[in-house]
């Protein structure tokens, strides 16, 4: 037997329903959502990021939705360190979202990068914006050969954020990457939605058709009101460039959406595969949906009582 402590883990594709399905397993067994989703952290994205609204936040306690500026980006280490807060002051955690990379920081630790500060960020976005990420590549390649071997030259966020922290720390960030934190002391379970591609394409045409009717749009304009940096983790948000786009006049609120269902369907892609190669828990404490979710009505008798008989284990 352990005395850790156990959470669940609500993960899959966007539009897959992780949502709708941690919040019916929230309500059902007395769990608090915890966000794991990196854009759903920027307070000024609530529509184009899909997070909870504030009827859904109502029904159940959720945490680290909208709680940063765009202006203020967020990372890994902080979301970790933030999570881990949330998770100790919860009855049953249930952490929710899209971003693995945040996921397998929480479960496999995290490398304890120092922050490279404010001058070697600009620096890195002065490079990256005069001489290219090809070039920047190179410059990395002769002061810190093992991170750049594991970047593509085309990597701009990466490549600017390996070479601030070789500017700042004076090491390089796959050196730092070796010495990783402890794992978290909690017992965790995983739900994994896996749903066909051809659901999600229509999931997708579909909520971008609302999210444009909620004020997406207007939720851009006045993000780009702020004169923000082009280079922050927001300004990335699907949806963002695109709109961005269409407001400046560059294209048509119709392109704009098209490219927007395009480039959430190859980030969807790259999800499913991602989380297909990377566990976010032991096989036996993992249940696989192949399926949209958007409620425990949905599933069949026989599906409720896997799910059910899956979940036991959370006590």
């Amino acid at each position: 037997m352990t005395d850790r402590r156990r959470a669940l883990i609500v993960a899959g594709p966007t539009a897959s329903g992780k949502s709708a399905l941690a919040l019916a397993l929230a309500e059902r067994l007395g769990g608090t959502i915890i966000n794991a989703d990196a854009m759903q952290v920027y307070r000024e994205l609530r529509i184009l990021t899909a997070r909870p609204t504030p009827a859904e936040e109502a029904r159940v306690p959720h945490r680290l939705y909208g709680v940063r500026p765009a202006t203020e980006p967020g990372s890994v280490a902080w979301w970790r360190d933030a999570a881990l807060a949330e998770m100790a002051a919860a009855r049953l955690p249930i952490l929710c979202g899209g971003s693995g990379l945040y996921l397998a920081a929480l479960a496999g630790g995290i490398a304890p990068v120092p922050d490279p500060g404010a001058a070697a960020r600009a620096e890195a976005r002065r490079r990256l914006a005069a001489d290219g990420p090809a070039a920047l590549h190179a410059a990395l390649a002769a002061v810190d050969p093992a991170t750049a071997a594991r970047l593509h030259p085309t990597d701009r966020q990466r490549l600017a954020r390996a070479w601030e922290v070789w500017a700042g720390t004076g090491r390089g960030l796959a050196s730092w990457q070796a010495e990783r934190s402890a794992p978290v002391p909690w017992d965790v379970a995983a739900i994994l939605l896996d749903p066909p591609r051809p659901a999600l394409r229509e999931a997708i045409a579909r909520r971008l058709v609302a999210m444009l009717d909620a004020g997406a749009l207007e939720e851009v304009a006045s993000l780009l009101a702020q004169a923000p940096d082009p280079a922050l983790p927001a300004m990335r948000a699907h949806g963002v460039p695109e709109l961005a786009a269409h407001l400046r006049g560059e294209i048509t609120r119709e392109e704009a959406a098209r490219r927007t269902r395009l480039v959430t369907g190859q980030y969807t892609k790259r999800q499913a595969t991602w989380f297909r190669h990377h566990p976010l828990a032991e096989a036996a404490r993992t249940h696989t949906i192949h399926a949209r979710v958007t409620g425990l009505a949905q599933f069949s008798t026989r599906e409720m009582a896997d799910l059910m008989n899956f979940l036991r284990w959370i006590g």
